[in-house]
């Protein structure tokens, strides 16, 4: 059995406040995008066991055991009895970007569990294994625009269509973690309201409106990623922003752009902004 994780853009990122636990609560739409990895799972003899096959991106570094289908297994595999299986990744969202691709795979691999297994788990359910993984893994199991809230796990449906838009999303080989990206933060944001902003109507507003507030910070340590984010406004994006906590670049653009040619070097997607199925 098959499934394509896609990844997601943050249209806005605002910091609220730091919470007694140390992460910090956020405020940003979230939206689903087309650039995907490719998950596979087939059962073998046995029960209770897992074995990761990567192909793609490079993932360095990193242990069977730190990959987030890998935990979700052994989660669900504490309630629910599984079968082994084989499971082949093939990385095609690039990691460190602010895309969630790591995120989308354990969404995506927890609906493909329910139904290879015949799970009696609700939605809900699901929501609260893949919480445990990470903040933003709740966002793909509806995988539908939200404003995401609290540390990215508290999501609310939003009537945003950008279905007659484009994209193209840069990113520019720069991985950056999510906790680096917070200790540049020295202050949380104040001020507008993204919910306000959340319409179609308004897309033309938000250049000099939504704002991600991990942009300033990182660009100041990367300059390449502005870089990227003027050249996309120079060829005629309506909006550019950075994603999440960086580096990946996106620029929604009216009709449909190919940006190889200004970024050669860099790894590129470029799309229509309808939801992925």
């Amino acid at each position: 059995m098959i499934c394509f994780p896609n990844a997601k853009i943050n249209i806005g990122l605002r910091i609220l406040d730091k919470r007694p636990d140390g992460y910090h609560n956020i405020e940003s739409i979230f939206y689903p995008v087309g650039w995907c990895d490719a998950l596979e799972a087939v059962e073998k003899d046995g029960e209770g066991k897992i074995k990761l096959n990567l192909s793609g991106i490079p993932v360095p570094g990193r242990r069977d055991s730190d990959n987030l289908c890998v935990k979700l297994y052994k989660l669900l595999a504490k309630n629910y009895k599984l079968p082994s299986l084989d499971i082949w990744l093939h990385k095609s969202i690039p990691i460190g970007a602010g895309l969630g691709g790591g995120s989308s795979d354990a969404a995506c691999f927890i609906k493909l569990l329910k139904e290879l297994c015949n799970l009696t788990i609700s939605e809900n359910e699901m929501k609260g294994y893949v919480a445990q993984l990470g903040s933003d893994c709740v966002f793909f199991i509806e995988n539908k625009p939200v404003i995401a809230s609290s540390k990215g796990e508290v999501t609310e449906a939003i009537d945003l269509d950008l279905s007659n838009y484009f994209i193209s999303i840069i990113y520019p080989e720069i991985p950056i973690s999510t906790p680096f990206a917070y200790s540049l933060i020295n202050s949380v944001n104040e001020g507008y309201s993204l919910r306000r902003l959340a319409s179609v109507k308004k897309i033309k507003e938000w250049k000099d409106n939504v704002i991600n507030d991990f942009e300033a910070p990182i660009i100041e340590k990367y300059p390449a990623i502005g870089e990227i984010k003027q050249k996309l406004y120079e060829k005629g994006a309506i909006y550019a922003a950075m994603s999440g906590s960086g580096s990946a670049v996106y620029g929604i653009f009216e009709g449909k752009v190919d940006m190889h040619e200004h970024f050669p070097s860099y790894k590129i997607w470029s799309g229509d902004l309808k939801i992925p199925q």
